[in-house]
This record gives C-alpha cells, structure tokens and sequence, in this order.
C-alpha cells in the first residue's frame, strides 16, 4: 500500500484524535466515580497509556503486524528502531493509540476498588498476550493491504474495531469485575447505588471522546481517500442516534431522562456503527447506533440486577453494543460489500469473530487476572476502600477530601469537639463554614442540655427526698391518729348504745351517734392515707392466699347492707358458678371492693341497683365488676378520678365530696396484682368499673374446703 504525503498526514492527525481519546475516557471516568477516588482514576489513565506505549513498541505491534505464523500469531518486526520507514512509524503511531484505547476503556469498569498495582499488571495483560492476538486475526497484513489473519480469510469485517478493540476492552473488564468483585456497600439492600462527583466534566469527556472519535473512524482507512468524509458523518450520526436511543429507554423505564443514559448513549452508539462505518449509509448508522443505545441501558440494568459492579456501564457500551455492531454489518449492511456471500453468510462469519474474540479473550483474561489476584492481589482493602483510592493509593488529599475525613472522625468519635479545618479559596469553604456553625450551635445547646439535666437530677432527687419525708409524716401521723380516733369511736359507741338512759335526753344519744359515724369515717380516710402512702413507698407487700372470690363478695355486701337500706339502694351480687379461686391478697380484695361500693353507694339516688359481678373471660384472665345507675361522670373526668387527692365535686353536689383516694387506691393494689382497673361510665348513665386479674391467677381447682355462701344471683 503506497501512502502519499496527505495519507500520513491525515493519519498522523487521526493518531492524535484518538490520543484526545485518553483525555475524554479521563475526564468520563472521573466524574463518574466518587471524589475520593477522582485523583487514582486519572492517574490510572495516564499510566496506562504510557505502559501500553512501551508494551506495544516493544513486542505487540510485532505480534499484531509481524510476519503471520498459520495467522494466529506475528512473528517478527519486534523492537521497531529508528531506520523504519516513515509509513511504518505512523502506522505503529495510530495503532499503538488504539491499544492503549483497550487498556482504558477497562479502568472504568474496575474503579474504586483495584489498586494501583493491579491495575498496571493488568494493563499489560490487555497489552501483550490479548490485545495483539486478536488484532493479529483480523488486521494483520492491513497497512499493506494483503490481509493474512484467519479471521480475515475468512471475510471478518470489523472496520474501526467494535470488536478487535471494544469488544475486547469490554471482555477483560467483565473478567475483571467477576475477579475482584463489587465495591462495599454497592449492592446493599436498600441503597440506591454511588452517584458521580461530577457529571458535569463526565459530559466533557463524553464530548472529547467524539471528537476522537473522528480520527478513530476516519483515520481507519489508512488513507486520505474520498470515503474519509462520509465516515466521518456516518460517525456523528450514530453517536447522535446512539445518545436518543438511551434517552428513550431511560424515558420508558424511569419516566425521566437520566444523565447516565445520555452519556452512556453517544458511547454506544459510536461502537455500534464502528464496525461498518466504511460501508453503512446514513440511515442504516441513525438505526444502528439508536439500537446501540437502547442496548447499553438494558444491558447497565441487566448487570445491576446480577449485582455485577460496573461503575462507569463500561461492560454494557463496549461489549455488548461491540457485538451489536459487529453483527449489525450483515443485519443492514449491503451484501454487495461481503465479496459475493449473503447477508446470512456474511452473519455466520460475524459470529464466528465475535464468539472466537470472546472466547479467547474471556477465558484468558479471567484465568490471568484470577492468577494474579491470588498471587499478588488485584483489590485494595476495605480500609482503603472505605477512605478512598487517592489517600490509600497516593497519599493525595483534597479539599473534599479533608472535610470528609474531619467529619468522619466527629462521626466515629460519637461528639463534636471541635470545628473542621476550613480551606479557603476552594469550593468546599463554604460548607465547611456552615458545618462549623452547625457544630457551634450544637455544642452551645449541649451544654444547655447538661445543665438542664443537672437541674432536673437535682430537682428530681430533692423530690424523692421530699417524697420520702412526706411518706414518713403520713405514715407517723397516720398512727398517730388511729390509737385516739379508735377511742373516740369506742367511747361514742358505749354512750350511743349502753348509755341511752343515762344522758337524760334522746338528742345526745344522737349526737353521741354522729360522734361514732364521724370518726368512722375519719378512721377510713386516715386507713386509705396510709394504704396509699405504703403504696406509693412501695412498702406495701401482697400476701397471697387462696381467695374465693363469692365469699370476699358477700362478705363485703353484708357491711355494706346496712347503709344500702338507709340509702334505699339495691345489692346484687351475680358470681358465675364456674369461677376459679384467685390466688390474691384477700385484704386488698376486700379494700377494693369496700371501695369501689362506697363509691357506688354515695353517686347512685335513692332506689337505684348496684351489681357486683365476677366472671372467668375467654383469655383465663378473672374480671371482678361494680356496676351502679348512678351519676355517672363524663369521658373527661374518668381519668381525673384515677389521681389521688382530686375530687369531682367541682362538678357535682357537695354532698358527694370526699378524699378522693378510692379509685386511686384501687388502682395502686390492683396493679400490685399485675391486674388492670377500667372504667366506663356515662353522665346520668351509671358506671361500670372492671378489675381484671392475670391468667396466672386463676387456680383452676376451686378450694373444696370452702362453702359458696349464698347463690350465684343473690339480691340484699
């Protein structure tokens, strides 16, 4: 192949396009990644290219382009020296750029998590035993036209590379993500994935990446020929149809178009028509790069699904729509380019390329790289991980970077005890600002917090000392009282019944009646302050015993009969006959019941009922019921009436005033029990209070020492 001076030119010109390819992948993948790794991404990509660079001089353009062994393999042209021919030196140029395009398009698969070193060993997996081989297949012989690859014999058409070089960079990074596996924290459930630190510069890179595009096509030729420039459009529309295909798919599926489908989009679409670009129309470009396009956003979710970690969707753009292309030049390409095959036999052979490549370069790359990471190690550890590639791999801090890590250590250390650095003049002065001042008013109002809550343990202990000393007050003055109030009662008693004839007058025997009731009822509240305050210190202690409840209920209706008849009030006493004993302290028992028929006797007018009930319920607790047709109280009152020391009278007759320790009291010994107390009640409706106890109360073999005084419905 003779080249004319604007021949080398143009592919000197190409060479360097696809060398601005390098700064696009960079700029792709740095935004894409997360800013702690942005600094050992680029560093990946520049590294790269300068060992393919070597690589490739030295030993890949001779096993790409050397003298063909069976064509599988270059023999010769190794270690190119400086008396080559200056066709021969371009030619080494604008290939060399191309593998270095390989090793690149796998550093974006790979991110945040490979170290550095491995990274390089793998480069020169890519540049050496994979890359050269197959590019031997299919383009050997092409710089002097005489193709000697057996691919090539065969009429393999891949024009640009969509699977000699994407194809290719897409295998080894799928073998490579399988080796090392996803980042921490990737596939977590319940996480939505990493986002980029700067989609803005990954869209510059995209851009660059096009443009290089123009030399990667173009330059393919080998020539500046009247072809050139239809390639060239051909390129921009595929690339454009390539960028609304994965619009529109992210459009369908999420309902909005996602940056990542855009971007990823124009990539795809480049690969599609890269393998025919030199014989595709136009409108065959648009259709091919629009499917391209569709493919590589299915294909990004595919993996996602398969919890293969791809960060920058490099496996579904070059691999998947690198096979999408090479097959697409015998789905809509002119059999009349296929030198006499079908379209059906010019697809077979496509496939067989495609499937060859794969094959060779899945299974070597896999074994090479698994080798390797058992040798040496490909993953950094999670700790360099977790801190991020440019700190673990380099040492090189950002700004970002620092703030992270200042905030992270507020975080570990579980206290804000001190501002972050700010740097000034950067873009994270700002939030670096405000973080402090968020840090400030924290401080400032946990130290209002602790003193707070040193007032509230102070105020709370000066409580339970004032506690203590009232529990002891009422507790002596309780006794105190008892032993003159017992004789007072005991005295008024002698006077009221044995005396009648003595006082001269039936007046003072009332009057020594009334002294009798009077202390009674002072003795009552005296015994209800006590108990409540014995509650309330927690001294009060249960003596369980086995309790019929029947006998506890007549017992207390008899004393209660009396005042029942006074009042013109109805007892009746309703004991289902299958009632378990209670395992209970029969004094309380009697104390609540006592009390909740003083309530009832004193709200419920003349000729009402009072029913005191008690039943086994479905759930094995026992209930125990004191049902009146009283006052009633209103919604809003019933929890009032549960608080010791609150009476109701503000809302009823004087006549119904009291200490209002009742209820409460049976509250305190029913929850002694483990038991609840509800109340129902309505105004003008009467009141229906419940105390429930436990199931492990109930003894399911009734005493058989004891005799069921009275009938299951007994009226008194």
């Amino acid at each position: 192949m003779l080249w004319t001076t604007s021949d080398l030119i143009w592919v000197t010109l190409s060479a360097a396009l696809v060398f601005l390819m390098q700064a696009g992948f960079c700029c792709l993948e740095t935004g894409l990644v997360r800013a702690k790794n942005s600094i050992n991404v680029a560093a990946k990509n520049l590294i790269d290219f300068c060992i393919v660079g070597i690589l490739f001089w030295s030993f890949g353009f001779g096993l790409m382009f050397g003298e063909s062994w069976l064509g599988l393999i270059g023999t010769d042209s190794f270690l190119p020296s400086a008396d080559v021919s200056k066709t021969l030196g371009v030619f080494l140029l604008f290939e060399l750029m191309f593998c270095s395009a390989v090793a690149t398009i796998v550093s974006g698969a790979v991110s945040e998590r490979m170290s550095y070193r491995g990274y390089m060993i793998m480069t020169v997996v890519v540049a050496l035993p994979v890359y050269p081989i197959v590019g031997h297949w299919a383009w050997s012989g092409i710089d002097t036209g005489e193709t000697v690859g057996w691919l090539a014999e065969l009429g393999f058409h891949d024009f640009a590379g969509s699977t000699i070089v994407h194809s290719v960079g897409g295998w080894i990074g799928l073998a490579a993500v399988l080796v090392i596996g996803p980042r921490i924290g990737r596939f977590t459930p319940g996480t939505k994935g990493f986002d980029g630190s700067n989609p803005g510069l990954s869209t510059v890179g995209v851009i660059l990446i096009w443009i290089g595009w123009i030399g990667f096509n173009g330059g393919s030729t080998l020539s500046f020929n009247d072809s050139v420039p239809m390639i060239i459009v051909v390129t921009m529309l595929g690339g454009a149809a390539g960028a609304l295909g994965g619009h529109a798919r992210s459009v369908f599926a999420e309902g909005r178009p996602g940056i990542g489908s855009l971007l990823n989009g124009v990539l795809a679409g480049l690969v599609s028509i890269t393998a025919g670009a030199d014989i595709l129309t136009p409108v065959e470009a648009i259709a091919v790069g629009f499917t391209g396009g569709v493919i590589a956003d299915l294909g990004q979710r595919l993996l996602v699904r398969l919890q293969i970690d791809d960060v920058v969707g490099a496996v579904p753009v070059h691999l998947f729509v690198g096979i999408w292309g090479t097959l697409a030049v015998a789905l809509v390409g002119d059999p009349s380019d296929f030198g006499g095959r079908s379209w059906i036999a010019q697809l077979g052979v496509q496939a067989i390329g495609v499937a060859a490549v794969g094959l060779y370069c899945a299974t070597v790359g896999y074994v090479l790289l698994k080798l390797l990471d058992t040798w040496v190690g490909l993953r950094v550890s999670a700790e360099a991980e977790r801190v991020g590639l440019n700190v673990a791999e380099h040492g090189a801090g950002s700004a970002m970077q620092d703030l992270i890590e200042a905030m992270e250590h507020h975080r570990l250390g579980g206290q804000l005890d001190g501002p972050v650095p700010i740097e000034p003049e950067t873009d994270v002065e700002p939030i670096a600002r405000q973080y402090n001042r968020v840090v400030e008013r924290v401080a400032a109002e946990t130290s209002n917090a602790q003193k707070t809550m040193q007032g509230l343990v102070r105020a709370t202990r000066e409580a339970e000392l004032a506690n203590q000393a009232k529990t002891r007050f009422l507790a002596n003055m309780s006794h105190e009282l008892r032993t003159p109030l017992n004789a007072v009662i005991g005295f008024s008693e002698i006077l009221a019944t044995q005396a009648f004839g003595n006082l001269g007058s039936s007046r003072y025997v009332e009057y020594a009646g009334d002294i009798r009731d009077a202390g009674r009822h002072l003795l009552g509240i005296v015994d209800d302050i006590l108990d409540q305050t014995r509650v309330e210190a927690g001294t009060l202690e249960l003596r369980d015993a086995f309790v019929d409840i029947p006998t506890v209920v007549h017992s207390v209706i008899r004393l209660a009969s009396d005042r029942a008849r006074a009042d013109c009030c109805d007892i009746v006493a309703d004991m289902s006959p299958s009632l378990p004993t209670l395992n209970a302290d029969e004094r309380s028992l009697r104390q609540m019941l006592i009390n909740l028929l003083s309530n009832a006797l004193k709200f419920t007018p003349s000729g009402g009922l009072i029913t005191v009930a008690a039943r086994l319920e479905d759930d094995g607790r026992i209930a125990v019921e004191v049902i009146d047709t009283g006052i009633g109280m209103g919604p809003d009152d019933i929890p009032r009436a549960l608080e010791p020391f609150v009476q109701l009278h503000d809302s009823y007759d004087k006549k119904y005033a009291g200490t209002g320790l009742g209820l409460p009291l049976v509250k305190s010994l029913i929850q002694l029990h483990g038991g609840t107390i509800t109340i129902q009640s309505e105004v003008d409706q009467g009141t229906v209070v419940t105390l429930r106890f436990p199931e492990s109360r109930s003894v399911l073999d009734p005493l058989s020492d004891l005799d069921m005084k009275g009938s299951p419905v007994e009226q008194y």
